[in-house]
Formats: C-alpha cells, sequence, structure tokens
C-alpha cells in the first residue's frame, strides 16, 4: 500500500481581501505524478509552496512523512553567484566519480548538451554569475536531478528549455522512482510525465485521474452536468421572475418573499465558465505575394545563421519553426520584419526578401512590450482601436476583448505597472490582435500564459485567416495552431518536416550520434584497436584496485584534516602534515588518470 509522503488539510491562505485557497485537502502518495493547472494568479505557486512547507498556511495544517528528502526548483534560484557551476551541480566529486556515474552524466547531456556544457564559456568552471536565468535555471535543476528524492517539487522546469530538452526531462522524471508535484503549462509535458492532475480554481482544487488529455475530458463532462443543473435553475429563476411580473404590483408578504427568493437565486448564480466568446479578427484580403526569400544570408554579427536561402511563406499559410538555440529562428523573424517595416528597403546580409504591398504585420517578440505603467488595462487596448470589426455585421469593443483574454471588468482598471508577467504577456497578443493584423511573427508567445488563456488563443488563431510563423518549445502549441513544420539544424539550412516534431527530435539524434561517431574515429587509437576479453577483465580488475586505492586515500586526508586542526598552534607539525596532503593529493591525481584510461579499455 502506497504511503503517504505529504498530508494538506484544511488549509486555507489569504492575500488581501482574496483567498487563494480555501479549505483545500490533499494528500501526496508515493510514486505519485502530478500536475498543477489553474489560471496565472489563482494560487497553484502558492499551493506547491505550501506543500513544501517554504510558506506558511493562514489556517489548516500540512505534515510531511517523517525523513522526507524534499527537493523543491522554484522560480528564484538560491546559487551562489560567486561559485562555479561545478561547485553548485558536482560539488565535492572527483572527476572519476561524477564520469562513471550514469546519472550524472545523463542529467548533464539532456540539460546542457554534453559534459563539457558547450555554450557555457569554461564548461563546468564556468563563474554563475554573469550568467543568464535560463543558464542558472537549467544549473539549479542539473543541481536538484542529480540528487535522490522522495519527492520532487518542481515550479515551471520547461522555461527555458528547448523541444529537446523537454523531451529529455519528460523521460528523466517518467524514469525515477521519486513522487512528482509539478507547475507547467505545457500541456504535451504534462501528458508525458503525469498520472494525476489538480485544477486550482477559485480558491478549490479539483483533482482528476490521467495526463493532461484526460483531465479535459474529465473537467469537460463535469462542466457538462454543472451547466445542466444551472439550465435548470435558470429556468426555475425564469418562471420565478414571469410570474413575479405577471401578478399585482401591490401585494403583501407573499410576493415580497417571492421577489427575495427570486433576487437570492439570481446573487448565487455563478458567473458561466468560459461564455467569452473568442472572435475571428477581421483581416485584409492577401496577394498572390507574402513574403518571398531568394538566396537569402542571415547573419547575427560575425556568425552566418542561414546561407543561400530560397523559401515563400505565402497567404493562409501557418508554420511551425523549430530548432536549436542559436540556429537563427529570431533572426530570421526579424530579418522578414525589418524588411516589411521599412518597405523592401532593408534587406539581409545577402539576398532579397521581397514584402507583398497589402502585408500588415504584427510581431510578439521574447521581449515584452514597454508600455506606459500608470495606463489602465483598457486604455492600452483603446490606444490601439476602440471597437474591432468580426465581419458579418459584428463587432466587440475593447472591453469585450479584454473580457476574452482574462481581464474581467475589475482588472480593466488596474496600471499596467501592476500587471505580472503572464498578463503582460497577454495583454501585449491584446494589443497586436486588436490591430487586425493579416501575417503574425509569435516568437515564443506560450511564455508566462496559463493553460486556459492558451487555449482561448488558439481557439482565436484557429479561425484567424492570415498567414502566421510560431516559434515555440510549447509542442502542444505548435501542433495544434499550426500547419507544416520547418527546421532549422544548425547547418545554415531550413527544412521541411513532414512528421513534424518527432523528425525533428529524430534528426537531431542522429546527428548527435553521426557527431559522437565522428569523433570517435578522428581519436587518436593505439596500435591494436579491438581489446581482448583478457584485456578487459584485467582492465576492471585494475579499476577496482584502484577505486580502493582512492577510497583509502580519501580516508588518510580526513585524518591529516583533523590532526591539523587538533595541532593548528603547532606550526611545525601542521607544515609536516600539510606536506602529506600534498603527496597524497599528487597521488590521487595519478590514480584519477590512470581511472580514466582504463575506463575507455574496460
Amino acid at each position: 500500500m502506497a504511503v503517504n509522503l505529504v498530508n494538506v488539510e484544511n488549509v486555507s491562505k489569504v492575500y488581501g481581501t482574496r483567498a487563494l485557497l480555501d479549505g483545500v485537502s490533499l494528500g501526496v502518495q508515493e510514486g505519485d505524478r502530478i500536475g498543477v493547472v489553474g489560471r496565472n494568479g489563482d494560487g497553484k505557486t502558492t499551493l506547491i509552496r505550501m506543500l513544501a512547507k517554504l510558506e506558511e498556511a493562514d489556517t489548516g495544517r500540512v505534515t510531511h512523512s517523517g525523513g522526507l528528502r524534499l527537493a523543491v526548483l522554484t522560480q528564484h534560484d538560491s546559487l551562489d553567484p560567486a561559485a562555479t557551476v561545478r561547485h553548485e551541480v558536482i560539488g565535492d566529486m572527483a572527476d572519476h566519480e561524477w564520469a562513471g556515474n550514469a546519472k550524472v552524466r545523463d542529467v548533464l547531456t539532456g540539460l546542457f548538451g554534453g559534459l563539457d556544457l558547450p555554450g557555457f564559456p569554461k564548461g563546468l568552471d564556468t563563474v554563475i554569475g554573469p550568467l543568464s536565468g535560463g543558464e542558472r535555471r537549467r544549473i539549479a535543476l542539473a543541481k536538484l536531478l542529480i540528487e535522490e528524492q522522495d519527492l520532487i517539487v518542481l515550479d515551471e522546469p520547461t522555461n527555458h528549455l528547448d523541444v529537446e530538452g523537454i523531451a529529455w526531462l519528460a523521460r528523466h522524471l517518467r524514469d525515477r522512482r521519486s513522487a512528482l508535484v509539478c507547475v507547467t503549462h505545457d500541456r504535451w509535458f504534462l501528458d508525458q510525465v503525469c498520472t494525476r492532475m489538480w485544477d486550482v480554481q477559485r480558491g478549490d482544487v479539483f483533482e482528476y485521474e490521467g495526463g493532461y488529455s484526460d483531465y479535459v475530458f474529465a473537467r469537460a463532462e463535469r462542466e457538462r452536468i454543472a451547466a445542466t443543473e444551472e439550465a435548470k435553475r435558470q429556468n426555475l429563476i425564469r418562471k420565478e421572475l414571469a410570474w413575479l411580473r405577471r401578478g399585482a404590483p401591490a401585494r403583501t408578504s407573499k410576493p415580497r418573499f417571492r421577489v427575495e427568493a427570486a433576487n437570492e437565486l439570481i446573487a448565487d448564480v455563478p458567473p458561466p465558465r468560459d461564455s467569452s466568446e473568442l472572435m475571428k479578427f477581421a483581416s485584409s484580403r492577401l496577394g498572390k505575394t507574402v513574403f518571398d526569400l531568394e538566396d537569402v544570408t542571415v547573419q547575427a554579427g560575425p556568425k552566418v545563421l542561414l546561407k543561400h536561402l530560397t523559401w515563400q511563406l505565402g497567404p493562409g499559410d501557418r508554420i511551425g519553426l523549430v530548432g536549436v538555440n542559436g540556429a537563427g529562428k529570431t533572426s530570421l523573424l526579424r530579418a522578414m520584419a525589418a524588411a516589411a517595416r521599412t518597405d523592401g528597403e532593408e534587406q539581409p546580409t545577402g539576398g532579397r526578401i521581397a514584402v507583398g504591398r497589402t502585408v500588415k504585420l504584427a510581431y510578439l517578440s521574447q521581449e515584452v512590450a514597454e508600455l506606459d505603467p500608470t495606463w489602465r488595462v483598457l486604455e492600452a487596448v483603446q490606444r490601439v482601436r476602440e471597437r474591432v470589426d468580426l465581419g458579418k455585421g459584428r463587432e466587440m469593443t475593447a472591453g469585450q476583448l479584454c473580457e476574452t483574454f482574462g481581464f474581467g471588468k475589475e482588472k480593466q482598471w488596474t496600471p499596467v505597472g501592476d500587471l505580472s508577467g503572464g498578463e503582460r504577456r497577454r495583454l501585449q497578443l491584446l494589443r497586436l490582435l486588436m490591430d487586425e493584423p493579416n501575417v503574425l511573427f509569435l516568437d515564443e508567445p506560450t511564455n508566462d500564459l496559463d493553460i486556459e488563456t492558451l487555449t482561448q488563443l488558439e481557439d482565436v488563431l484557429d479561425g484567424w485567416p492570415g498567414s502566421m510563423i510560431v516559434i515555440s518549445h510549447d509542442r502542444f502549441f505548435v501542433e495544434r495552431t499550426t500547419d507544416r513544420v520547418f527546421a532549422l539544424l544548425g547547418d545554415g539550412a531550413l527544412r521541411m518536416l513532414p512528421r513534424g516534431i518527432d523528425e525533428y527530435l529524430e534528426r537531431r539524434r542522429s546527428m548527435e550520434e553521426a557527431v559522437a561517431a565522428q569523433a570517435a574515429a578522428a581519436a587518436p587509437r593505439p596500435a591494436v584497436q579491438e581489446k581482448s576479453a583478457a584485456d578487459q577483465r584485467a582492465a576492471k580488475k585494475e579499476l577496482q584496485k584502484i577505486e580502493r586505492q582512492l577510497d583509502k586515500i580519501s580516508e588518510k586526508e580526513s585524518r591529516l584534516h583533523a590532526q591539523i586542526a587538533d595541532n593548528a598552534t603547532d606550526f611545525s607539525k601542521v607544515a609536516e602534515l600539510d606536506a602529506q596532503l600534498r603527496d597524497l593529493s599528487g597521488e590521487r591525481e595519478e590514480l584519477e588518470l590512470r581511472w580514466l584510461e582504463l575506463a575507455e579499455d574496460a
């Protein structure tokens, strides 16, 4: 029988006048893999912080099983900026120890692309301080995954990982024995990893069995049943109010009672969920030409990213663009956007980009556009347009559109400066779409958006009639909104992938295997290529002998350190002991080098 690792009993948490969690009771058992979803601001992060005892509940209690080994990845790391990656991730492990540890090798390769940490200026010896937030987050995740835990709590672990990194992390977490509680907006990841779902809504947490797809089906069924009950209640309200209107205006206590009963029913009716009617943005007609690229070369500084590219984005094309970091995805969009912005005057390093005369481009970059922090949300939208034409005589006001994108009537009067990162991203998207573009470039549009907003955006894009290029590490979003996938594999070319992201991952694995085989072939080899079985057995025996010697050296070093501490005031004795330590250190280095040589033979 599975043991409960964490119990959450009748927990409540209030911020200001808003109850984020109200009397929530939950449990995490051994082997659970739980995905946590819900709108931004509804309390997902608060829930897992209280689960991990990083934050106190106002009422109720959270209990952990005795000796629980718990690790938490928060949205803000606690890495020492003065330390190196080696110190934070590997710790005190000697090279032969971590290099011989399959888990360490798997984590370093999966999160960083290799044991030498390509992309980091000094590999494992890179100092953490100057690194970007995304790089620091990968280091914190690697440090967590290398250790053994009973329960892992992860807050947005896929942020800053590319498609390959996300696929690796999903495999790694499936293979671990640790229980898992994970907040993420990556629906493909939830489907791959999780066996249960927690849906945080309006102070409550609803539990579902299965991954994201199972959760969607189960939630739809629950809301269908709730809608049936709601329809019955609404019919009762209508009958009640009709009776009141038919009756004489001056009656005694009976009609007053009926009026009060009707008002109570109306006041108690919750707002219908997901009731916003998502619109199709009107679009100008696109001619035959949208973007034509002929023999184009794209550079970022001195680095050539794309060479002699001839490609066409046609009217109505919906393209997903994937590729390794630094391959030129964003640079390609910027080059095309620059040509559109200057009516073809600004061109790339080589070749030419022709832009259709009717093109009206909206470009959502990774950087959130800075808006006047004193503007209200509604004002920021109205400055683009007061109303938007939806076609067939229908239109929506700026306020109605705000509600569609999750800005309720009260939120519309919030200053832009008080919005969260996810809310600013939503506002940026809304302003772009409000301007009725006919070509969309979306560079990581899913950053900071919750699942409900993502589904609303996908619904908008489903019926959107223009041309579109999407760069995203969110597989679900790419597969949901685009028709074809193109890839930049780092060799300066753009390729169409008929089988989409699965084909991209296969190609990347094949490329990595080819590079590894080529490196192995180029490496200097001894005269005798193959080792006999006897040689391999001898190498393994010597390896075991060296490991025993290294263990003895570690014990001697520990004793010498203790003796130095005991004789701290005897300088001649300390000098003698220190000399012995240096001798042991030299002996250790020789043994570790020999161990690495023998590891290949064995």
